[in-house]
């Protein structure tokens, strides 16, 4: 896992050397568990998928949740603390999922557990629909995905950066896990040093691109 999210960081640094933006620049985080009430950790089957948004999501940026499984879990809320984001554009369900915008409750349950406290930026985030919750959730197999507009200078290489640095955050809820059923939160793991040093290349690059263009 830890080689693909190399190669892919070295491919959007590419990109953002070149100044260039493309749906093939997309960066997949992980999550850890906040809360601990008893249930299986499913953090390894947790993921989201950030990258640039095309055609009709041309200039924003897309956030993918995928559940991969085996052990059964439903992600039914996702939150989002500060950043770059400005508004909450719309949600693609994926084949099995009914999310809609905002969450309820409005923050991500034992955020305060994270370190620091996650804060949910009002109305930055989804939740499934009822009756059903968790068959609306992200079940193993499935995915959702969220698209957001950015501030007036903000890009997608800002996004990464914030992502990188902390000032954004993922928040997921996960209900119905394993034998037990019950529910834990998950926050995203900020990516190691390595990723973090291509980044930085690649955020460099931009700049010295603008500054050439100029």
């Amino acid at each position: 896992m830890m080689n693909k999210i190399r190669m892919l960081t070295i491919l959007c640094a590419v990109f953002l050397v070149l100044g260039m933006v493309s749906s093939a620049c997309a960066l997949p985080y992980s999550f850890y568990k906040i809360t601990d009430n008893g249930n299986t950790n499913v953090a390894s089957q947790l993921s989201a998928n950030v990258f640039t948004g095309a055609g009709i999501y041309a200039g924003q940026v897309g956030f993918t949740f995928s559940n991969a499984g085996p052990i059964g879990s439903s992600i039914t809320d996702i939150y989002f603390d500060d950043g770059t984001l400005l508004a909450l554009a719309s949600i693609v369900n994926g084949a099995g999922t009914l999310f809609a915008s905002p969450a309820t409750p409005g923050d991500l349950p034992g955020g305060n557990l994270a370190s620091p406290p996650f804060v949910t930026t009002d109305a930055f985030s989804a939740d499934s629909s009822a009756p059903d919750v968790m068959l609306n959730g992200v079940n193993p197999g499935e995915s959702v995905t969220i698209y957001f507009t950015l501030q007036d200078t903000k890009t997608y290489a800002d996004t990464i950066a914030a992502l990188a640095n902390g000032s954004l955050r993922m928040g997921l809820h996960v209900q119905a896990i394993g034998t037990t059923g019950g529910s834990d939160s998950y926050v995203n793991l900020v990516p190691e040093p390595y990723t973090l040093l291509l980044l930085g290349l690649g955020l460099v690059g931009v700049a010295g691109v603008r500054r050439f263009r100029k």
